[in-house]
């Protein structure tokens, strides 16, 4: 579904964020991206859809015939591609003074005209869609609401809402977690693997807390400086692998033991 052929991001001051990353992601499959600051997690997600433009490599979306390569796309084939690659930020990138319903339903600028979108006149469809997206969420009592007036959870529910109302092949998470205390994080984690199994997407999560990852993800990858140095399942994520991504440190209170993780 998504397939990463030696992405590199080389910096001007020759800071290399990404270092040849070769990594494919079937459809249906939870990935996290784990990694000590500066390793290139956020540069790698924002390369797929290319908010930060890779200095070279290939990023192909989609299956056999239907792939795409994405990095060698015009302006307008990118705009057009981007529908099918859902981002959910760390800080939730909502328009503060707007409503719940009205930020959910920015997700689909990319399907309406100027000015539909400029008079938010959307299609009835999409509204409803909204409503759907939104009762599934657990916010549909509050899609009048400005973002302003939402907790922190809330308002990364109504970026998970807005990200998949765009009908996406695959979801890119940058630390979803990171501003949340830990039972809401572990809700929001649970709610998008949740829903990546339900419409069988793809997805990549940056994710800084190594047991909610151990916890949810399918599949993890240890990035360290710009380069995958782990790439397996949450069960063999031992000490000596951490040790590998992050440095010595004792890291046997950080992981989860695997018939921990699995109950």
């Amino acid at each position: 579904m998504l397939r990463l052929q030696k992405l590199t991001k080389t910096y001007r001051t020759g800071d290399k964020a990404l270092n040849a990353v070769d990594l494919e992601i079937p459809k249906g499959q939870v990935l996290a991206l784990i990694g000590p600051s500066g390793a290139g997690k956020s540069t790698l997600i924002r390369c797929v859809n290319r908010l930060v433009e890779p200095t070279s490599g290939k990023v192909h979306l989609g299956d056999g015939e239907e792939a795409v390569e994405i990095t060698s796309m015009s302006s307008s084939r990118l705009r057009r591609a981007r529908r099918e690659m859902g981002m959910i930020f760390q800080e939730y990138a909502l328009v503060e003074r707007l409503t719940v319903m009205e930020n959910v339903l920015s997700g689909r600028l990319g399907y309406v005209g100027f000015w539909r979108s400029f008079l938010r006149k959307y299609p009835q469809s999409d509204v409803d869609e909204a409503f759907r997206l939104l009762d599934r969420v657990g916010l549909l009592e509050m899609a009048d609401k400005r973002a302003d007036e939402l907790s922190g959870g809330q308002r990364q529910r109504v970026g998970i809402a807005r990200a998949l109302i765009q009908n996406p092949k695959v979801l890119l998470v940058d630390e979803p977690t990171a501003s949340l205390d830990p039972k809401t994080s572990r809700q929001i984690m649970r709610l998008i693997c949740e829903l990546c199994a339900e419409r069988e997407l793809a997805a990549i999560i940056n994710i800084h807390d190594v047991a909610l990852a151990q916890m949810f993800c399918q599949r993890i990858i240890g990035l360290q400086k710009g380069e995958i140095r782990f790439d397996g399942s949450p069960d063999d994520l031992g000490p000596d692998v951490l040790t590998t991504i992050y440095g010595e440190e004792d890291w046997k209170a950080t992981i989860r033991p695997a018939e921990e993780a699995a109950a």
